[in-house]
């Protein structure tokens, strides 16, 4: 049953973070350009949004380099929440009650989660390699 349960975990993370990356595939990451240079980071910086919303769930789908594709994707939630939230991560929002952050720290943990579990039985690397 464990490796039932990390592959529904890799496939729940990849399949709703691939819908992210879809979106910068169709509409591009030119906006990105703004809170990077908010924090004086160079715009070149917003494609590595592709690795992680492309690249990392493609790479958890199939179970290939699972560890170092969630650590990918943890990286990017961690950039994602001081880019764009800052402290606001831990505000609560009046009308709903959660964190403000509360999406990407699911991400966050989820990720995190699956790179301390790998990828589990259900994968082309069968768990064998150290980043699997």
């Amino acid at each position: 049953m464990d490796d039932k349960g990390k592959l529904f975990l890799r496939l729940t993370v990849a399949i709703l973070m691939a819908f992210h990356g879809i979106s910068k595939l169709r509409h591009g990451v030119t906006w990105m350009a703004g809170p990077l240079g908010a924090h004086h980071l160079p715009a070149w910086l917003a494609y590595g949004v592709y690795v992680a919303e492309v690249v990392a769930p493609i790479l958890l789908i199939a179970g290939i380099f699972t560890r170092a594709a969630a650590l990918v994707i943890a990286f990017e939630m961690t950039m994602a929440m001081y880019l764009v939230l800052g402290m606001k991560v831990f505000e609560l929002d009046r009308q709903t009650g959660a964190l403000r952050g509360e999406l990407q720290l699911f991400y966050f943990f989820t990720a995190v989660a699956i790179a301390v579990l790998g990828s589990g039985r259900f994968a082309l690397s069968k768990g064998r390699g150290r980043w699997d």
